[in-house]
């Protein structure tokens, strides 16, 4: 089986360099391919530079900004059965690539499966604060897929799709710009397979967007994207996100 690391990058020179380090750290042995495809999103920065010092990333020029535009481009370009959709500002967990690849191959229903973050840059009790509510974003998926069969989700910067799956409904949808790409590529791919969020699949991430908007709001907001998107086909929020 053979996964693709799928990064848009938008100006993310000071974090991509970490980011492909943790990616490189799991590698592994040779039971599995991988592929590392960086997505360079009309950056004006040296992000570039970073991604061409590593041997062996595969870099993609996307002049349309947009971060579902960018995904939607490395999902093109990629070879792998699997998709890895990570942001350039996260890292790996110990593990990570593992975890995915057994979860996918003991279950072929599988076509989506997702995890929560840990903010390597924010305090102890906002990530105890943030685990709070992925677990009971966690539960009410579970809940909502098992006795209502819908209430999928997937959190953005860390999700993993079936190619084939992803193929079968069209790739992203690239009218969204940023706001609820998650959600939306949740409700489609739970029409063609199992989507599971699971609290055992975390990843790090940079803390700078709950610093700018806080905690209760990013989860507020997230929680109307997921109910506008299932209801009206369309993110509660609209236009495009600039990253702090």
């Amino acid at each position: 089986m053979k996964i693709s690391f799928v990064i848009p990058a938008y100006n993310e020179e000071a974090y991509l360099s970490d980011c492909l380090k943790s990616i490189i750290k799991e590698r592994g042995t040779d039971e599995y391919e991988m592929e590392v495809i960086v997505v360079n999103n009309a950056s004006t920065d040296g992000t570039q530079k970073v991604a061409e010092s590593f041997s062996g990333v595969r870099i993609i020029n996307e002049p349309k900004r947009g971060l579902v535009q960018a995904r939607q481009t490395g999902y093109l370009a990629s070879g792998g059965n699997l998709i890895a959709n990570i942001d350039a500002d996260t890292r790996l967990t110990p593990k990570w690539v593992v975890k995915v690849l057994n979860e996918f191959s003991k279950d072929e229903k599988l076509v989506a499966l997702s995890g929560p973050f840990i903010y390597y840059d924010l305090s102890k009790f906002k990530n105890f604060m943030v685990k709070i509510f992925f677990g009971l974003g966690a539960l009410v998926s579970f809940i909502g897929q098992r006795i209502f069969h819908g209430g999928a989700i997937l959190q953005g910067g860390n999700f993993v799709l079936r190619k084939n799956a992803l193929d079968k409904i069209g790739g992203y949808d690239t009218n969204l710009t940023f706001w609820g790409e998650d959600a939306d590529v949740a409700f489609r791919m739970s029409k063609v397979g199992r989507v599971k969020f699971t609290m055992s699949l975390p990843i790090y991430s940079s803390g700078r967007r709950i610093e700018a908007h806080g905690v209760i709001k990013i989860g507020l907001l997230s929680l109307l994207d997921n109910i506008w998107i299932s209801l009206f086909r369309r993110p509660f929020r609209t236009g495009e996100y600039t990253r702090k």
